[in-house]
Formats: structure tokens, sequence, C-alpha cells
């Protein structure tokens, strides 16, 4: 898919903005707090999901700002479409016209994937950083996913309250055989996305770090969980069972999706443990860029591809793979020194100021 035309207005610091990107690589350079980062903002809102940098929606308005307005002319399969964002307390959403129930309604409709420097937390933090990057990536090929995760995190926070009062009601604990066995049927449909999903990016992975790496390292990801690809409802739910006695001392579900983690291993070594800090961002990077190749392989579409300060703490090598050998989809590069982007070869590269462009180069 290709962003043709993107308006904002009183979007963060934009006054009011119109972009026109190049169809391939798109960079954006500027002095910190010029507006980079909320340009890659606003596009991302429109895969229907929340911010990348964790903000409020009342905190996505302008200074002096009660109203936003997102407005992108894009091109999806062979389809012009039309979407617009609204956002006042709250966002809003229309698709060609159409006003949506809610701007959630949006993914599916607009694809893109994001790397921004917090993404460091995918090797650096707890495996529910490396469990949210799943469910993102997903939900987004998969709407219906997000159904079936939001009721199984449901029905778990049900559980964990029987759990709560068993210790004061050790009575009740029959009602959990028939509770599990229904929580063991989302547990399988949720594992069904998540090992799928793990199965091809495993096949891809390596070859995105091997490019970032000069093929030098070996970069390889596992689903950990203890409950297995190809388990049955019935034994699920014993491993429910089983975990009881534990889980009603804690008074939490020890076993499910919720525990599970992505263990990423380079050159036989746990990078979290043994990974230099360079080694982290380009597998990090890797992850992300990979996520857009598994998008592309299921859903024929490549999505829009937001690199947030991609370039920094990565030598040239690295850095001339991102700018030159990522080819067939639309990127946006942000970056603070131009020096680093002096090995582009093709693309377009815009100065932002004040919340808008200053200057405009086509190499």
């Amino acid at each position: 898919m290709i962003i043709k035309n993107l308006y904002s207005k009183g979007f963060r610091n934009f006054k009011e903005l119109e972009f026109l990107p190049s169809e391939n690589m798109n960079v954006i350079y500027g002095d910190n707090a010029q507006g980079k980062t909320n340009l890659l903002e606003a596009i991302w809102l429109f895969c229907g999901a929340k911010s990348f940098r964790g903000a409020k929606d009342s905190e996505l308005l302008g200074f002096n700002s009660n109203k936003a307005v997102n407005s992108c002319d894009f091109i999806f399969g062979e389809t012009e479409k039309n979407a617009k964002i609204i956002i006042e307390q709250n966002r809003k959403a229309e698709l060609n016209g159409k006003m949506l129930s809610s701007a959630s309604k949006l993914a599916g409709n607009f694809y893109a994937i994001v790397f921004s420097p917090t993404d460091l937390n995918l090797v650096n933090d707890g495996p529910m950083v490396r469990r949210r990057f799943l469910d993102t990536a997903i939900g987004q090929i998969y709407p219906l996913y997000n159904e079936k995760l939001r009721n199984y995190v449901k029905a778990v926070t049900q559980r964990n309250t029987v759990l709560r009062d068993l210790k004061f009601h050790s009575d009740i604990e029959f009602l959990l055989d028939d509770f599990e066995k229904s929580l063991a049927v989302l547990i399988k449909e949720v594992l069904k996305y998540r090992y799928r999903y793990v199965e091809i990016l495993k096949e891809i992975l390596p070859e995105i770090y091997g490019g970032l790496s000069g093929k030098k390292e070996i970069l390889n990801i596992e689903y950990s969980s203890a409950i297995s690809k190809n388990a049955e409802i019935e034994e699920i739910a014993e491993i429910l069972k089983k975990a009881r006695k534990e889980d009603i001392l804690t008074g939490n579900t020890s076993v499910g999706p919720h525990r599970d983690d992505l263990n990423l291993i380079l050159n036989g070594s746990a990078v979290k443990s043994y990974g230099s800090q360079g080694q982290r961002r380009s597998v990090c990077l890797a992850l992300k860029l990979s996520e857009a190749k598994v998008l592309k392989r299921i859903t024929g579409e490549y999505p829009i591809a937001l690199l947030d300060d991609v370039m920094s703490e990565l030598d040239r090598s690295r850095q001339d793979f991102i700018l030159n050998h990522i080819k067939d989809w639309q990127v946006f590069i942000t970056c603070c020194d131009p020096s680093n982007i002096k090995g582009l070869k093709n693309g377009t590269v815009f100065q932002m100021k004040g919340g808008n462009f200053c200057n405009i180069m086509v190499k």
C-alpha cells in the first residue's frame, strides 16, 4: 500500500500540514521537537491502533486546539481510499466518507509497522512487551484475533476472581471444572494464531537479520509456552486443573498465553543476556522489518514502514541496508543528523522545522 497524501490540522504541533510523500523511501530530518515523530504517529493512527508513544487521545491535540483532523489518501491493493481521523476528547474515524463505529475499525484497512527507540524494550524488558508485539502484529492482519484475545483476558480475570474467593469458600471449587473447559477453548484459539504467526516469522527473521549483519550473525526465534502447539482442549483443561493448587495460593492463573514469551537467540545465545547494545538494536529492527514481510506474505500487501530515529547507533553497513535495500514498499525514516543519510541513493528527503517542511530534496 502507498500513501499519496496526508493532511493534518491541529494535531500535536501541526497547525496545518500537507505531506506528499515519495512512493518509496522518505527521510524526514531536523532538530528535536520539530514534529518528525508526530508525523509518523499521525500515519500510525490510521491502523486503528492507539499511539505508539502511549499517549492518550486528548494528548494528541495541539496547543490551544480542541480538535484535530488527520486525513489520508492511500492506495490499498489497486483501490484508492480515504481515511479520516477526528480527535476531540477521543478519536472518531471515517473510511471513504462513512463514519465507523470506532477508530479501531480501521484495522484491516490500513497496514503499517513502526519502530521507535522504545522498541529496544522488545529485548531489554520482560515477556509482556514481546507478547504485546505479537498481539499487535497479529491483530493488524486478523482483526478477529483482537476480539478473541479480549475474551481470553476477560476469562482469565474471572478465573482469578474465583481463585481468590476459594481461599474463603473452598466448597465452590467445583465451579472451575466447566469454567476451565471454556477457558481452554479460548486458549487454543489464541495460541493457534500465535503459533502460526511465529512459524512464518521464524522463516523470515534470519534472512532480514542476515541482511542487517552482513550475514555475519544468525538470529532465531522460538515461541515459549507451557502449552504445546498441538494440545487439544481437554489437555489444556487438564493443565489448568493441575495448576489450581498453586494458582489458589497466588490468586492468579499461572499458565496460558498471558504468561508466554518469545525467545530470541543470536549465534546460539540469548540476546537479552549476551547481546551488545548494537546487536539488540539490530534484533529489534529486524523483528519490525520481519513483521512487515510476514504481513505481505499473508495479505499480499506491504505495510507502510515507519522507522523513528532508526539510524543512530547503527554502523555504515547497517545504515546502507536500511536506506538502500528495503525494496518495493513505502518507508518513512526520521533522523536528527543528516550525515546519517549521506549514503541514500534513491528517495526524497524532507527537512522539518516547527511542524512544517522547510526544504525538500529528491535523490
